[in-house]
């Protein structure tokens, strides 16, 4: 399994990123996929998450109405459009295999190496 996520950044408060992340080594489309960040200091949290066809999406609260999940199932490809981004998204996000552990989601055992956002104020 590889995860390579692009995309992060130096943005101000307010700006825009779009979150990028290439996946190999496993049948794609059969799963559900999801970003995850951490901030320093912090354990790693549920961003967003898009079922293995791309009919439902899920979103920690305080992201819902700001982000948005997409993939694309024939490049292997999931994205994450960030809008009005807050000094508090300042993290590592990771995409990842997602499961189901009620009342979030938690990641596969194997991940990349991330992508830094950082939001100054």
């Amino acid at each position: 399994v590889q995860l390579v996520e692009s995309g992060g950044g130096l943005v101000q408060a307010g700006g825009s990123l779009r979150l990028s992340c290439a996946a190999s080594g496993f049948i794609f489309s059969n799963f559900d996929m999801g970003w995850f960040r951490q901030a320093p200091g912090k354990e790693r949290e549920f961003v967003a998450v898009i079922t293995y066809s791309g009919a439902t999406t899920y979103y920690a609260d305080s992201v819902k109405g700001r982000f948005t999940i997409s993939r694309d199932n024939a490049k292997n490809t999931v994205s994450l459009q960030i809008n009005s981004l807050e000094p508090e998204d300042t993290a590592v996000y990771y995409c990842n295999r997602a499961r189901a552990r009620r009342p979030t989601w938690v990641g596969a055992e194997s991940w990349g190496q991330g992508t830094q956002v950082t939001v100054s104020s």
